[in-house]
């Protein structure tokens, strides 16, 4: 039998996560997306980047997408330096 062990400290630190929605959104959903950096992308895509503390906050923020009508592209747990990693390489893909 295998099983994947985490620590318990692994369960009470935020995790940093990038949600990717087809569609931009404006300033005014940034008090609804609190914590949240919202970055409009040049494809048509916003990303939405923080801390999410649990996974009941996760599945929190993806009804938001849900009810916002817009197609969720992607989520994915980053690094904090990956984050910006890929802000960057998108930065260079353009040119």
């Amino acid at each position: 039998m295998n099983e994947t062990q985490t620590s318990s400290a692994d369960h009470h630190q935020p995790g940093l996560y990038e949600i990717r929605i087809k569609g931009h959104l404006d300033d005014r959903w940034t008090d609804w997306f609190s914590g949240m950096t919202i970055t409009l992308q040049d494809n048509g895509d916003t990303l939405l980047t923080g801390p999410v503390i649990d996974q009941a906050a996760l599945h929190g923020l993806l009804k938001k997408v849900r009810d916002l009508g817009l197609p969720l592209v992607s989520f994915n747990q980053v690094q904090p330096n990956q984050a910006d990693m890929s802000d960057s390489a998108q930065e260079k893909e353009k040119k």
